[in-house]
């Protein structure tokens, strides 16, 4: 379930806001987003994906709150974990991934 947007990295980009499939987020005009409602997310982990600033942390607890807080989530690295688990660090994307895949296959003759 998201448990935090940090307010001191968000750039107020709304990515969070246009890639929830659950509409979680409410989009504020020259503010961060905010978490409106919680109890709706899928724990599908896109906002925090796609957050270019990783302001935004997901726990995989999918039906509660665990309650952490930013100093706890900074002290543990897990601002933007699920992107570094994906490989989307910053300067990749998943294009780049992508085509990356797609030059291995050929150097090794892959059929696939």
């Amino acid at each position: 379930m998201i448990e935090l947007l940090s307010q001191s990295r968000c750039i107020q980009c709304d990515k969070c806001a246009s890639v929830c499939p659950t509409n979680v987020f409410d989009a504020v005009p020259g503010e961060s987003p905010v978490i409106a409602r919680q109890e709706d997310c899928q724990t599908c982990f896109l906002c925090e994906a796609y957050c270019p600033a990783d302001a935004l942390f997901v726990d995989a607890h999918a039906h509660e709150v665990i309650g952490l807080t930013e100093e706890e989530v900074l002290e543990k690295d897990l601002f933007g974990q699920y992107r570094r688990n994906l490989g989307w660090n910053k300067g990749n994307s998943p294009l780049n991934i992508h085509a990356e895949l797609q030059e291995l296959r050929q150097r090794v003759g892959s059929p696939y």
